[in-house]
């Protein structure tokens, strides 16, 4: 008998499998942040090793730990602590105003600025934008006044009546001499790649896809999407919020859907770091090293509403979740009152309790998410969070006119959120995200008054009748619950 023969291959077979599993097994629980996410993975891979392992360095690597990119923009380290220093200087004077919403917010404020280096601005104008048919005129009219620079970031932009001409004024503006960068997500805008772009990139707009799809590392690079709505224009106005470019996000559409989402128009210093973001995901996707010019930091006007502004951004290219941590902090902060609107609400645990906790601490919170979703699994997690937050008395109301896809958070009459990042694991683990604080209380009250505008549209959850609901669902629930970290 050969020594080939004598080798029992189906043991060195299991040896070796058994070393990549645990191999797996080891690097899930050193690589993965949260506790929940970790046990699911590891339960994958135990007890479905191939599919799990698979599953796992498809979607699952942590990003954070490693950073997909560097924000930094520069190269001199002493102008960037002479920049460091005039954003706090900045932040600190602004601190000092006797508005109630500034004072009564301010450690959020210092979180944003710790974490996210992110200045509260002053001497901003603002404008809430309700649905696509007050944001495209708005984007349209904006886009038509550009002089130096159009800055445009886009989750979905879509080929279609909206679209088609947003992409004619961008043509019409490089053709004038305006400088015009456009970044895409190679997944969310996936129906442009072939039909708009080339058009742009004919008439002199530099456009790329941010994180580019590559077959050999699809899914991987599906699950860190771009979620973020940016638009910038000459430096000094700016535009985010929860609407992507597309028809089905304006009224009627062919979707024969009611669509329900809010924007954000910013006009002054509250532009910076949305330019700022824009910059180092250009560098990124673009390979360039497109520096901060005077032009892109324009003097602002005198304001006539002198709103304080602060931007909060978090993905896979930030240290902390910095919008998780900002929402937590404006929970704890509450005294009255907190207003939720989300279209997927998967919080968490930390989440979760901030909520619990302010609701037994007296403050009445309400909760609005979607009647009608477009993903039966999350709204099904989602539901599985209901019960935990009922039994403390918060209000959910699940609207009806149509799909609710607004991002939401007004707190006290005096702080409002508006954003692009939802209320679910896949917003603070795995999208990039952008959020605007507004520390205004004219702002806020009117984003309090559609609230309430809202919520006639909505049914309100009866404790008792959802309390009895069937064992079956419940069961559905919590299993759709204990996946929800892989979604």
């Amino acid at each position: 008998m050969t020594l080939l023969e004598e080798i029992d291959w189906l043991l060195i077979g299991e040896l070796i499998y058994g070393l990549i599993v645990a191999a797996t097994c080891v690097r899930i629980i050193y690589d993965t942040r949260t506790s929940t996410k970790t046990l699911a993975y590891l339960l994958l891979t135990v007890f479905l090793p191939v599919v799990g392992m698979i599953l796992y360095f498809s979607v699952g690597l942590n990003y954070r730990t490693r950073s997909l990119y560097s924000k930094k923009l520069f190269d001199d380290d002493q102008l960037l602590k002479k920049l460091y220093a005039q954003i706090t200087r900045v932040t600190r004077n602004n601190l000092e105003t006797d508005h109630e919403a500034v004072q009564q917010y301010r450690e959020l404020a210092y979180l944003l600025l710790n974490d996210n280096i992110s200045p509260l601005t002053a001497n901003n104008d603002i404008k809430v934008l309700r649905n696509g048919e007050e944001t495209f005129p708005e984007i349209l009219k904006a886009l038509r006044a550009a002089r130096h620079h159009i800055h445009i970031e886009y989750y979905i932009f879509e080929d279609d009546t909206i679209g088609n001409a947003i992409k004619d004024v961008l043509i019409e503006k490089a053709r004038q001499g305006v400088q015009v960068r456009f970044i895409y997500d190679d997944f969310g805008s996936r129906s442009i790649r072939r039909t708009l772009v080339p058009e742009l990139r004919a008439a002199g707009v530099e456009a790329y896809p941010f994180y580019r799809i590559i077959f050999i590392a699809l899914a991987n690079r599906l699950n860190y999407r771009n979620h973020r709505k940016i638009i910038v224009i000459d430096g000094s106005t700016a535009f985010t919020g929860g609407i992507n470019i597309s028809d089905r996000y304006q009224n009627p559409n062919s979707n024969k859907l009611y669509w329900r989402d809010t924007h954000l128009r910013i006009d002054g210093p509250g532009t910076y770091y949305l330019q700022y973001i824009f910059l180092c995901d250009w560098n990124f996707c673009a390979g360039q090293s497109l520096m901060p010019e005077p032009e892109f930091f324009c003097e602002p006007e005198a304001s006539q509403t002198n709103a304080l502004v602060q931007i909060a951004s978090s993905g896979p290219d930030s240290v902390q979740p910095s919008i998780l941590f900002s929402l937590l902090q404006a929970i704890n902060l509450a005294r009255n009152e907190i207003l939720i609107t989300t279209p997927y609400f998967i919080p968490g645990d930390s989440l979760l309790d901030a909520l619990i906790v302010a609701a037994l601490s007296g403050v009445k919170i309400k909760l609005l998410v979607p009647g009608i979703s477009d993903s039966w699994l999350v709204n099904t997690a989602a539901q599985s969070y209901y019960e935990d937050l009922l039994r403390v008395g918060v209000e959910i109301y699940r609207y009806q006119k149509g799909f609710v896809h607004a991002k939401t958070l007004v707190a006290d009459g005096l702080l409002s959120s508006i954003g692009t990042a939802n209320m679910d694991f896949r917003s603070f683990e795995l999208n990039f995200e952008v959020n605007a604080f507004l520390y205004d209380a004219q702002v806020s009250e009117y984003l309090r008054n559609i609230f309430y505008e809202d919520i006639q549209d909505a049914e309100r959850l009866d404790p008792s009748q959802w309390l009895q609901r069937p064992v079956w669902k419940k069961m559905l629930e919590k299993v759709a619950r204990m996946i929800s970290p892989l979604l």
